[in-house]
Parts: structure tokens; sequence; C-alpha cells
């Protein structure tokens, strides 16, 4: 099985689900890497504001710093290979990279703009589904 880690900005705790000003997509991600887990994933995240040296040991995630700066946050490596940068990945893509074999429910958030992910093929979501281009879709 793969191991995921997770290399993401300053946060105010571990989770970044904390405070008044709770980010949806915090939340969302934070449950998809506990499906994972509870799945038998090996899924790891680590803050820079409370693990500063997991960032300065990890070869690819100190390179990364070096070119892009923390702007660039969060990092994804699946046993050490940049899968993803400057977002989440959803739930189907953490099972996917954990090699996990179990039906997931792929959520109702969209990758933000600009997040580059590699190993999936993806193509524009139908029409008047959740997450479409059309704001009537209800969920987005």
């Amino acid at each position: 099985m793969a191991t995921i880690e997770v290399f993401e900005p300053a946060l105010c705790c571990a989770t970044g689900v904390c405070g008044q000003d709770v980010d949806q997509k915090l939340v969302t991600f934070s449950a998809d890497l506990d499906f994972v887990r509870s799945q038998g994933g090996d899924a790891r995240r680590y803050n820079l504001a409370s693990e500063p040296l997991a960032f300065a040991e990890t070869a690819a995630v100190k390179a990364f710093l070096q070119v892009v700066g923390s702007t660039g946050l969060p990092v994804v490596l699946v046993d050490g290979v940049t899968v993803m940068t400057g977002g989440y990945p959803e739930r189907a893509q953490l099972a996917k990279w954990a090699g996990l074999d179990v039906p997931v429910h792929t959520g109702a958030v969209p990758a933000p703009a600009g997040v580059r992910m590699l190993g999936l093929s993806e193509g524009p979501p139908a029409s008047g589904t959740c997450c479409s281009s059309s704001e009537t879709a209800g969920c987005c």
C-alpha cells in the first residue's frame, strides 16, 4: 500500500478546521483523509506552522519550497513522488493513490483553479450535475 503525505501551509491547528471562519475545503479534505485511513490507507499530513522539520527533511518538498515558496502549498506526495500541488485532492484521488479498492463517493467539491493533478484522467463535469459550470446545479 502506498503512503500519501500532504504538506500544508501554516494552519491554525493540525487540520485547519478550527476558529470561526472554517474553510469548507479543509473540512471536506479532513473527512476524505479520515475515510482513507478508516479503509486502511496510509495518509499523513504535515502543517508548516507546527511541523517545519518534516518540510525541511523531505527533499521533494524542500526543493518545491525553494522554487515556489509556501504560496504553492499544499504539496501531495505518494511514496515520495509529487502528484499534486496547489490544492487538495478529492476522496476518489486519495483512495486511488492509497491503493484502495472500495466504492467512493467523489464528493461535491471541485478542484481549485490552477491545481495540477497527475494520475487521473479528468474531463468536464456533466451538464446539470453538481459542480458543473452551471450555478443552477444547486450545490456549488
